[in-house]
């Protein structure tokens, strides 16, 4: 269990130092005049995850509420729910991500076409929309979790070392499953909809590359490239997000707290926040280029 848990902390520690720096660059480019509207949407993921890994069970977050003296109902209702919200932006934003990407590299006789414009100009009004929706729903959620008592674990499930879940009244129970399950179903259809289409684009486009003997040009598309790294994103982020789901449905159903049941999922968890700033970071020209120039600052000094 122990080995598990270590594997568990590099992971997290590696999350957070790469979304870290994803999120110094991002902003920065955002501050200054290049910035694209690609940008926007992964910083906000780049933030949701930190906040998403620091926010897991007795990680950083806790520790920081602790010294503040705060008491462990608190610390557990005030992590619960960060974690629970971030969670929930994360697969927002990951759809949000795959639909403008389809979008961009829409051919413009397509119908998307005409909503690339739009699609610009309503990023901020969709942050909006997912942040309240979010931060509302997963407000109900703070009430059935509190510090862990000596009660009877028929009565109350233990979900880290510190926190517990209370039992729900099968209504409220079936009402909030059936809204995240909605939610979720609904968000992965159009992530895995918006994903057949930019393969379907791709391809075609590559076939009018071969026909017009121009392979160079399709090869050296920023376009195919962003697309190649959301589509990876996206298929990784739907396997992980169900194996994820089939794990806590399992152990909500059983009302049964299992130590390595629960840290393997939370290595199933956070495998997505964790590639995540990976992937995007050798696949943006940009970041490669500052890479390169501080690998080779680094020499001449040294």
């Amino acid at each position: 269990m122990s080995s598990l848990e270590n594997v568990f902390y590099i992971q997290a520690g590696l999350g957070v130092l790469a979304n870290m720096f994803l999120l110094f660059f991002y902003t920065s480019i955002i501050l200054g005049d290049r910035s694209k509207p690609m940008d926007l949407i992964s910083c906000q993921l780049t933030f949701i995850h930190i906040m998403m890994i620091l926010s897991e069970g007795d990680n950083l977050l806790a520790n920081i509420l602790e010294s503040l003296k705060f008491g462990n109902d608190v610390k557990c209702k005030t992590t619960f729910y960060i974690n629970r919200v971030m969670r929930g932006l994360s697969i927002c934003i990951t759809c949000l991500l795959s639909v403008f990407q389809a979008v961009t590299i829409s051919p413009s006789t397509s119908l998307l076409a005409k909503f690339k414009n739009k699609v610009k100009t309503h990023i901020i009004s969709a942050f909006f929309y997912f942040w309240s929706f979010n931060l509302s729903f997963s407000s109900r959620l703070i009430f059935y979790v509190a510090g862990f008592t000596n009660v009877s674990e028929t009565y109350q499930m233990k979900v880290t070392k510190s926190c517990s879940l209370y039992p729900m009244n099968y209504i409220i129970r079936g009402s909030i499953l059936t809204v995240i399950i909605a939610r979720d179903v609904f968000l992965v259809g159009v992530m895995l909809t918006t994903s057949t289409y930019m393969v379907i684009t791709l391809c075609r486009h590559q076939m009018q590359c071969k026909h017009l003997h121009n392979i160079s040009y399709l090869r050296a598309s920023p376009e195919k490239r962003a697309t190649q790294t959301i589509l990876l994103l996206v298929v990784f982020f739907v396997v992980m997000y169900w194996l994820d789901f089939i794990i806590s449905f399992t152990s909500t159903l059983s009302w049964k707290y299992v130590p390595v049941v629960l840290t393997v999922q939370k290595l199933v968890m956070y495998a997505y926040p964790t590639l995540t700033p990976l992937v995007q970071i050798t696949s943006d020209k940009r970041i490669i280029s500052i890479l390169k120039n501080m690998h080779s600052k680094f020499h001449q000094i040294f």
